[in-house]
């Protein structure tokens, strides 16, 4: 990690951290652990998960234990003296893992043995701050579902073989590609193949779908030169079409200066490579011919296993074939019906084509309609256009009419009642003291 990258690590946990530069929190937060876990634990919890943070941030697979502690969470000379403790932890608890805790499947099976053996053996924790570098588990298993996922798109076969160059170009390197190798072989999801023919050949078999993979058998090791041969054609084809056009070049500019025989000899050069560009092209073509054939062959074998399977259960549930065919025929039935919905669906005029203006203009023709047209009334419409329809008309609107003054001048008439009564009580009174007098 070079001084831009410290930089940014230290810039990125400033910006994670808001009381970072606090003297009287950092001085708490750098203290070494002591007492009982649970004194500590928050602490702990903080340090690990701000280790982790960084980490996943920067992609970081592989991280220094003394870089760690010396550079990321160096604060003015002061380091955490707790950071010990806590990758000791990490490691314990599977956040952290050594590359020698992953198997190597390019090692034999003698070494192999050796190092379970060993492990067994000594089961000490290991002193994780002489590691020159740790690996990240979460960010392990991460790049290794990526690698998964990258191949599973180009590939439909329940597996594929890459050559180790291909493998490391996706895996972003040859250190991260070997951890990665060495975990997904640990899960039964890789398989590491090396081929000794005239040449040293590498590869590796993976599981697109990440379900673990059948044993490795011979037609493997061919499949896999195959494909490195396609390669090395592929890379001499880029050769050849760097070299002619460099002659193209040089012989233009030859004619250009007018030294024909320069030129001449250019142009010899672009009429060998192109005929050493068709005969590699011609044996990259037969190669890729017979890795077709074998994927082929391979599906046709899919196919006929599938089809050896579906007889065994018909067998094994006493099904006719007649029920099988009747199963097929509503299976096509449904499936036709679904289509004829999807193209009816396709065939719906869509009404995002039709324009505002159209619209506006359409509903002005329909209000001038509407006002055109001699509205009818319901009185009308319901006793008809006769004299006895409309005798009954206008009796029934008198009646309406009647009503609702009652009801309009039932408050107002109660009211004068009251003030009636109460004028005419009030002559009577006054009447009486008059005679009284």
């Amino acid at each position: 990690m070079d001084s831009a990258e410290e930089r940014a690590v230290r810039d990125f946990i400033a910006k994670e951290v808001p009381d970072w530069n606090d003297d009287v929190v950092s001085v708490a937060r750098f203290k070494a652990f002591s007492g009982q876990r649970s004194d500590w634990q928050p602490r702990f919890l903080f340090w690990r998960h701000l280790i982790l943070k960084v980490a996943t941030h920067f992609r970081l697979l592989f991280i220094k234990p003394s870089q760690v502690k010396s550079v990321w969470f160096n604060r003015g000379g002061l380091t955490p003296l707790c950071l010990d403790h806590v990758l000791s932890l990490m490691y314990n608890e599977g956040d952290l893992t050594r590359i020698v805790d992953l198997a190597d499947p390019t090692s034999g099976r003698l070494s192999q043995l050796f190092r379970k053996v060993s492990n067994l053996v000594a089961r000490s924790t290991p002193d994780i701050m002489s590691e020159e570098f740790v690996i990240l588990t979460s960010l392990l298993q991460s790049k290794a579902a990526e690698v998964v996922k990258h191949l599973s798109e180009s590939h439909w076969n329940s597996s594929c073989i890459i050559t180790m160059k291909k493998f490391q170009d996706i895996c972003g390197g040859p250190d991260e590609a070997s951890a990665i190798l060495r975990y997904m072989s640990g899960c039964g999801t890789a398989k590491y193949l090396k081929v000794h023919k005239k040449e040293f050949v590498e590869g590796v078999k993976i599981s697109p779908s990440a379900s673990t993979l059948s044993s490795i058998s011979n037609l493997d090791y061919d499949v896999l030169y195959l494909i490195w041969t396609t390669e090395r054609l592929q890379q001499q084809l880029d050769m050849i079409d760097r070299r002619y056009e460099s002659s193209r070049k040089s012989a233009l500019a030859s004619l250009h200066s007018g030294n024909k025989k320069l030129a001449l000899r250019h142009a010899r050069e672009l009429k060998l490579a192109t005929q050493s560009r068709d005969k590699c092209s011609s044996l990259l073509n037969r190669v890729e011919e017979v890795l077709g054939v074998i994927a082929d062959a391979e599906a046709t074998k899919k196919i006929s296993e599938a089809m050896q399977i579906g007889a065994n259960a018909i067998k094994e549930n006493k099904i006719s074939v007649e029920e099988v065919d009747l199963c097929l025929r509503d299976l096509q039935e449904s499936i036709d019906a679904q289509k004829e919905v999807e193209k009816a669906l396709e065939q719906t005029p869509s009404y995002t084509d039709v324009e505002d203006e159209d619209i506006q203009d359409e509903l002005e023709k329909l209000e001038l309609a509407i006002e055109k047209e001699a509205p009818v009334p319901a009185v009308e419409k319901a006793f008809g256009t006769t004299e006895e329809g409309r005798a009954a008309a206008e009796a029934t609107e008198f009646i309406n009419e009647a009503f609702s003054n009652l009801r309009l001048s039932n408050g107002a008439s109660v009211k004068q009642g009251i003030t009636k009564e109460g004028s005419e009580g009030d002559r009577e009174s006054k009447k009486l003291e008059m005679e009284a007098v």
